[in-house]
């Protein structure tokens, strides 16, 4: 099923692929293929309008070692169509403040600092 909803999600038929997201869901997945699913399901229903299904759906992924922090490029989207842009900017530079050695404190401590959404 996850391939097959990947599929789907891969020709653009995202209205498609989301039940078959679930489905493969519910079945179990291992422990690669499960932050897969959670991150395109979520990217699927972003794509048809769902922002806060995408959210809700986001909340739920772990930084792994097949996805690394890739739920948060794809919750800062979702954030920001959700017109929650303040929300989706501190996540982005949350997540990028990981990976800069040299200003990780600074960008964490304006990340912080951002006023909160609307």
């Amino acid at each position: 099923m996850y391939e097959w909803a990947s599929v789907h999600d891969f020709l653009g038929s995202e209205t498609e692929a989301i039940p078959l997201y679930r489905l493969a869901l519910d079945a179990g997945l291992d422990d690669r293929r499960l932050p897969q699913a959670l991150i395109q399901l979520a990217s699927s229903l972003r794509n048809v309008g769902e922002f806060e299904a995408a959210i809700q759906v986001l909340g739920h992924v772990e930084e792994n070692d097949v996805t690394g922090d890739a739920h948060f490029a794809f919750l800062a989207l979702a954030l920001f169509d959700a017109g929650r842009p303040d929300q989706a900017l501190r996540v982005a530079l949350q997540a990028l403040a990981k990976t800069l050695p040299l200003y990780r404190r600074a960008v964490t401590g304006y990340a912080a600092e951002l006023p909160p959404s609307c």
